[in-house]
This record gives structure tokens, C-alpha cells and sequence, in this order.
């Protein structure tokens, strides 16, 4: 396994562990449906994910017409929540190799964390729905302090929860607010190459970067912090 054992690995979800991207446009869709508006393709709306469903819905209703008001957004909101959590694993799976790697990080007593801008509700839900609940030490989401990725305090409390040294954990994500919020909390970062990202991840600057799971322990083992 690892090399030098890291005190915790922390997970993003949405684009990293599990590919939601068609049940989120399908959910995007439905309400964009119901207002009248013009669907959107779900290989545009992998590039909308990953700071959390109000700003989803903010970015499909910008790119369809008018952005709606405040009071509209709470509305649409109440009903992405209704309409996804009795869809949230239609069409969902885990990543390939995903479910191998976190059997060997757990059966290597690494303690693991899921670190997400999603909502805590459907987080709990879709990692029930998924079967993979049981591995994480903490589940922190974007609604669960009054900060979220990038902010470097998401990763930091997540630590905390855990007991866990953060400059000895990794953050592993796909995205810009996963891999700026490891950088910021001077964490191994890890960018999957598979996930949500309008930019592709190697202009994201990640430590390391990985086409498939299969590849994490040796690039991890392979990497050279700098001095």
C-alpha cells in the first residue's frame, strides 16, 4: 500500500468517487422542464457541478434565460431535493476501480473522509443508495459549516472531525474547488483526470494526477513532495 501511511484521505464525491452526472442533469432538467425551458445535455452539465445544487440551478437557469430571483432559487431548490432524492441513484455508479481502492485504504486502517460541496441530506443518501457509508470517518458537505471548498477550513474541520494531522492527509478531487482547497491547506492533492471540470485538471495544478483508481497507490508512492 502506501509508502508513508498519510493520516487521512479525504474523497470529493460528485465527478471523483461517483460518476452523478446523469442523474444531476436529469434532475436540472426535470425542473427546467417544469419552467418552461429548454433542456440542457448532461456533457454540459457535468461541467456545472460541484458547488452544490443551488449554484446548479443558478448556472442551468443562466444558460437557459433569465437567472432566477432568490425567492425563486429556494423554490427550485425544494424541488431539485424532491425530485433527486427519489432519483439520486437512477443512473449513478461508482467510478471504476473506486470500490477496490477504498477497500484497500480501509483494510490499511487509512481513515477516509468524504469532503463535498453537495448537500448533507442527499450526500447521506447517495452514499447509503451506493453502499459505501461505512468507510468514511467523516462526511463533511457544503452545507455543514458556515464555509465550503475552496475555503481551506472545509478540509481542515474535516481533519478535525477525524482526529487527523492535516498536513500529513491528501485530498483527492476533480475539480478547481477540491484541488485549490488542498493547496490552500498545504495537502497532498490529487486530481482525477475522469471527473467534472470545465478546466481540464492539468491546468489545475493538482501534485498528481490519475486516469483510473488503479493508478492511486503508485503515483501516491511515486510522488516527491517539494521542499
Amino acid at each position: 500500500m502506501l509508502k508513508n501511511k498519510p493520516s487521512a484521505i479525504l474523497f470529493d464525491l460528485d465527478g471523483t468517487i461517483a460518476d452523478t452526472a446523469l442523474d444531476l442533469a436529469a434532475t436540472l432538467n426535470h425542473l427546467l422542464t417544469i419552467a418552461g425551458r429548454d433542456i440542457i445535455e448532461p456533457s454540459l452539465v457535468r461541467n456545472m457541478v460541484g458547488q452544490g445544487a443551488k449554484a446548479l440551478i443558478i448556472k442551468g437557469f443562466s444558460h437557459t434565460g433569465k437567472t432566477p430571483d432568490d425567492q425563486e432559487i429556494e423554490a427550485l431548490f425544494d424541488q431539485y431535493l424532491d425530485y433527486y432524492m427519489n432519483h439520486i441513484a437512477d443512473e449513478t455508479v461508482l467510478f471504476p476501480g473506486a470500490k477496490k481502492l477504498l477497500d484497500s485504504i480501509h483494510a490499511h486502517e487509512i481513515p477516509m473522509a468524504i469532503c463535498t460541496n453537495k448537500n448533507i441530506e442527499l450526500t447521506h443518501a447517495l452514499l447509503k443508495e451506493m453502499n459505501i457509508d461505512d468507510y468514511f470517518s467523516a462526511v463533511t458537505c457544503g452545507d455543514s459549516f458556515p464555509y465550503k471548498k475552496p475555503d481551506p477550513r472545509h478540509l481542515f474541520s474535516t481533519c478535525e472531525l477525524m482526529n487527523a494531522d492535516p498536513d500529513r492527509a491528501i485530498m483527492v478531487g476533480d475539480s478547481i474547488n477540491d484541488i485549490d482547497a488542498g493547496k490552500a491547506a498545504k495537502m497532498i492533492t490529487v486530481g482525477v483526470s475522469f471527473g467534472y471540470t470545465e478546466t481540464p485538471v492539468h491546468e489545475l495544478g493538482p501534485d498528481i494526477i490519475i486516469d483510473h483508481f488503479d493508478e492511486f497507490t503508485a503515483a501516491v508512492n511515486g510522488f516527491t513532495p517539494h521542499p
